[in-house]
């Protein structure tokens, strides 16, 4: 019982989760446009199905938490905003939604790590998806606005892993309340 209930127990225990990441740079759709973020790289699944289209269906009903972190860039000589929020079955998650502000880009580009989390329901079978926005898209090697990057493992000066274009995990927290 120790090993269950001791200052280190619940080894033995195992909760639906998920942890992924995107290993590319990511473009909005389009300016003040929904778009859907992507993951790439399943770190650790238990419980849920990472889908080909960005969403992850979740197979045990449940009450989560999403953490997630956007690795978002303004190369833009302007601020401006972006906003992620999550939809379960296409619903709009309440209170889900997130504003943050990126400064402008002056000789240099202007970072944000979006980190947020967000408590909601679901029931086994419905899909997760998170969503992001901006009012001024960025697009590969032409319009200046925000975009999500990635970065690829570092050598020099020193020695450092890959940085994703996105993170996140869901994590069980309780049964559906009745």
């Amino acid at each position: 019982l120790g090993s269950l209930y001791g200052p280190n127990g619940g080894q033995y225990l195992s909760f639906p989760h998920v942890a992924a990441s995107y290993s590319d740079n990511q473009y909005p759709d389009g300016d003040n446009t929904p778009t859907l973020v992507l993951w790439d790289n399943a770190e650790s699944i238990s419980g849920f199905t990472l889908n080909i289209d960005g969403s992850a269906t979740c197979n045990v009903s449940g009450i989560y938490k999403i953490t997630y972190s956007l690795q978002l860039v303004n190369n833009a000589t302007a601020e401006h905003v972006a906003y992620v929020w999550l939809k379960t079955d296409g619903t709009l998650v309440p209170r889900s939604t997130t504003e943050f502000t990126l400064p402008k880009a002056t000789s240099v580009d202007s970072y944000v790590c979006a980190y947020s989390e967000v408590v909601f329901e679901i029931v086994a079978g419905e899909e997760i998806r998170l969503y992001w926005a901006t009012d001024k898209a960025a697009t590969s090697g032409g319009t200046l606005g925000v975009y999500l990057e990635a970065y690829p493992a570092q050598t020099s000066p020193f020695a450092a892993p890959a940085i994703p274009s996105v993170y996140g995990s869901i994590t069980f927290v309780s049964e559906l309340s009745e």
